[in-house]
């Protein structure tokens, strides 16, 4: 089962609470950090009910978790090697060099990377920053970068980077950003009161901050395993993961300071090979096999494991057999989900029968505390099949509102079928009153008695959740029934985000924005020469498509030449075109291009139709 009802810890040992604790030298009080106008961004003091008992509208395994995640300050890890937990979602790690400290992952917003870096130089002196390293391409591991590197520091500071970090970085936010950021607010649920009976973490930390993201784009690639750098005296040996959690990330060895940097491979919790929020499936039988090539690569080169996120590991032996069951918990999902989806099973059916070996159902670290077996399962089933199960009836279903009318129809309308979904609550049948339930949203909309009904049941399921992610998603669609929906407050529109796209990923970014069928009988062309960059790019909008290449000698003129620098270019595409813009051609093309951009609705219903 994916949430088991159990009303006690299953197993106990005091081991991570003492990891957790290790090496802590001071913390940020109060433990708030607000923007600039004032708007608090991160509050980790609102999780001091932690601190008592586990209650009744808890899982307790989930309880002890978000104990464990809440712990905020400043630790050592090693000699020289620093971490700043608490202050968002993520860990930043900081490693002294011979004239300042690497930051390695600036969290989520510029206002909680300050706020970290200013924790570290109350205790450590007032360091430069010397260097900095995205361990991968998740926006919780560089979106803090301008609160470490303001603006006109970066000079001469190198930032290392796994290969294709920035296009998977930018893909990930901006292509399907809108639907990606508003699912988070449900998955994170950093809208909830932070209470007994509301949020209590996110497994993987507390919640996500909701400042300013920012990027600085790497200056060196990271493009092989034994790869090793020197930054500010520190020496860095790398080892490259993609196709694990992220698309581009890496591993590291500290070699002189016996530490080893985990990036978000092996954290203290089953991850996620799809994500709530959504993202590209991950590969979890890649994933097994990096595990397992760090054990042998690093050999006995630390004495220390860390990642970005939770605490660390000490001990060798200790490190191998952590990254030994985090290797077979991914291995055994894989291939356990292929077993059964041979034999001719489903992914939901294969998410009820696989259940985890006792090695490591019994280990915390593998507890689906922010991936879960259910929909981890579901995912590898994903990337190979895809959503169809096979069963022709599935094949051209109505789509949600349609479906659920005739559900309701068939359930002899809407009073019976709020009868028959309460009398399954009663019963126990919370996931079956669910579905139901969900029908009846669906097919009446207006009715507040099947939106109430229907909150009670994602109130009981999210309480009685293990897992973080899901206990977030059911609270925050009971609140979003209740009170209606909420945009996400994360400032994902910082200017620094574009400035960090590449040419082709900004028209790309205005092509997914089209509005295809009102755009079916234009018929346009648009020359892009760029001068800083000494190219120029074609923009064809046709059959309701817009596509770009790069072009050297045009054999036909464009409708319409714009010849302009990259600043200039993110202007046009902000609506603020230069007036010392040079054209050629009909300048008119720029608008009716624009006329058929559509800006996506950051408050999109989820719960509702």
């Amino acid at each position: 089962m994916a949430n088991p009802p159990f009303e006690s810890l299953p197993f106990e040992d005091t081991t991570d609470f003492e990891n957790a604790d290790r090496g802590f030298i001071g913390a940020l009080v109060p433990a708030v950090v607000k923007g600039a106008e004032g708007r608090t961004v991160w509050d980790n003091d609102a999780y001091a009910f932690l601190k008592a008992d586990c209650p009744g509208t808890a899982n307790p395994s989930l309880w002890r978790q978000a104990q464990l995640a809440s712990k905020q300050g400043l630790y050592e890890v090693a000699d020289g090697i620093y971490q700043v937990r608490g202050l968002d979602l993520s860990n930043m790690t900081l490693v002294e060099g011979d004239r300042g400290v690497v930051v390695i992952d600036p969290l989520i917003s510029a206002e909680t990377a300050a706020a970290a870096l200013a924790l570290y130089r109350e205790h450590r002196g007032d360091r430069p920053v010397t260097g900095m390293i995205y361990t991968h391409s998740h926006g919780d591991h560089f979106g803090g970068a301008r609160g470490v590197l303001p603006r006109g520091t970066e000079e001469g500071v190198p930032i290392l980077a796994p290969e294709g970090f920035l296009e998977h970085a930018v893909s990930e936010n901006v292509y399907a950003g809108n639907a990606m950021t508003r699912r988070a607010v449900f998955m994170y649920g950093d809208r909830l009161p932070k209470a007994p009976d509301g949020q209590i973490g996110a497994g993987l930390g507390m919640t996500t901050s909701t400042g300013t993201i920012t990027l600085i784009p790497p200056t060196v690639d990271i493009t092989s395993t034994g790869q090793e750098e020197t930054v500010d005296g520190v020496r860095i040996v790398f080892q490259l993961t993609p196709g694990t959690e992220a698309p581009a990330e890496m591993n590291f060895l500290f070699p002189d300071r016996r530490a080893l940097c985990l990036a978000e491979n092996a954290t203290h919790n089953m991850h996620n090979i799809l994500t709530l929020r959504g993202a590209v499936v991950r590969d979890s039988r890649i994933w097994s096999r990096y595990l397992d090539e760090a054990i042998e690569y690093f050999g006995d080169g630390y004495d220390v494991a860390f990642a970005s996120h939770h605490w660390p590991t000490w001990g060798r032996e200790n490190v191998v057999a952590f990254l030994t069951a985090q290797r077979d918990l991914y291995a055994y999902m894989h291939d356990q989900t292929l077993r059964l989806l041979n034999d001719g099973l489903t992914g939901p059916e294969i998410a009820e029968e696989l259940v985890l070996p006792p090695a490591l159902e019994n280990s915390w670290h593998a507890r689906g505390y922010y991936g879960s077996l259910s929909h981890n399962v579901k995912a590898i089933y994903q990337r190979y099949l895809g959503w169809f199960n096979g069963n022709a009836a599935t094949l051209w279903e109505h789509p949600p509102v349609e479906l659920a009318r005739r559900y309701v129809d068939s359930m002899g309308g809407p009073e019976q079928a709020l009868n028959k979904a309460r009398a399954y609550a009663d019963s126990g049948d919370l996931r079956f009153a669910a579905t139901l339930l969900n029908h009846l949203v669906f097919a009446e909309p207006g009715r507040t008695d099947a939106k109430e009904a229907l909150a009670g049941v994602y109130d009981q399921l999210g309480q009685g959740a293990e897992n973080g992610t899901w206990r977030n998603f059911y609270l925050t669609s009971a609140m979003e029934l209740r009170h209606g929906e909420n945009a996400a407050l994360l400032d994902t529109a910082n200017p620094e985000m574009a400035v960090a796209l590449t040419t082709d990923m900004l028209l790309d970014s205005i092509a997914v924005r089209i509005d295809g069928p009102r755009a079916w009988d234009e018929d346009l062309t648009i020359d892009l020469v760029l001068t800083d960059e000494d190219s120029r790019h074609r923009l064809t909008l046709h059959n309701g498509a817009l596509t770009h290449r790069t072009v050297t000698d045009p054999r036909t003129p464009a409708g319409l030449t714009l010849t302009l620098t990259k600043p200039q270019l993110l202007a046009v595409l902000a609506g603020k075109a230069p007036d010392t813009l040079s054209t050629a051609g009909s300048p008119a093309l720029l608008s009716r291009l624009f006329s058929y951009v559509t800006n996506p609705d950051p408050a999109f219903p989820i719960v509702t139709p």
